[in-house]
Order: C-alpha cells, then sequence, then structure tokens
C-alpha cells in the first residue's frame, strides 16, 4: 500500500510550505512584490514556484523577508540588509553548536 500523500490541512502546521502568493506575501510584510523579489535577487530567500511559474512563499521565508525589511526601513540598504540577516542566522548556529560542544563534550576522532 502506498504511503498516504499529506492532508490539506497537515500543510497548516507546516512552516516551509509555499502558502502565499508574491501578491499576499508583500501585503502581509506591508511592502512591494519589488522588495520580494530584490530578497531573491541577494539570494536572501528562493520562493517555489507553483506549476505556472508564480513565486510562492513560506511563513519560514517571510520571517527571513520580515527581518530584512526591519533593517532596510532603518535605513540599511537592501543588499546589506540582506547580508547583515545570513550572519545573524551563520552567528546564531556557531553560537549553538559551541554550547552544544561546551555542555557535551566533544567526541574523540579516530586516527
Amino acid at each position: 500500500m502506498p504511503p498516504s500523500s499529506p492532508r490539506p490541512a497537515d500543510n497548516l502546521d507546516d512552516d516551509d510550505y509555499p502558502a502565499y502568493t508574491m501578491g499576499r506575501a508583500a501585503e502581509m510584510l506591508g511592502t512591494t512584490p519589488a522588495f520580494l523579489r530584490a530578497l531573491g535577487e541577494n539570494r536572501l530567500i528562493t520562493p517555489l514556484r507553483s506549476e505556472g511559474g508564480h513565486r510562492r512563499y513560506s511563513r519560514y521565508q517571510l520571517r527571513i523577508a520580515a527581518r530584512a525589511r526591519g533593517l532596510v526601513d532603518q535605513g540599511t540598504k537592501i543588499e546589506d540588509a540582506c547580508r547583515i540577516v545570513v550572519l545573524e542566522d551563520q552567528l546564531e548556529e556557531a553560537q549553538r553548536i559551541n554550547e552544544e560542544l561546551r555542555t557535551h563534550g566533544s567526541t574523540p576522532q579516530s586516527t
């Protein structure tokens, strides 16, 4: 028996499900579709495409876009805002790994 496909309601809890059109995403963020396209051009977020080729955004991507929008609203150039968001995420991940190693210790590597 093939695995059952997820029910449509299951997608409501999926942060990565591309539920929002470009227009709706821009409306939710209080910005323009051009802003979202610029985030894609700067490789901060890469929207998925519908069968018709339209951009679709997930809630996770919209949270990232909102962070960049906040920086742009404070006067940061969009290219710099994208880079800042990426660097913040990299720093957070490095701190998480560092804390994990500090707490659990590193495993010895065999030679």
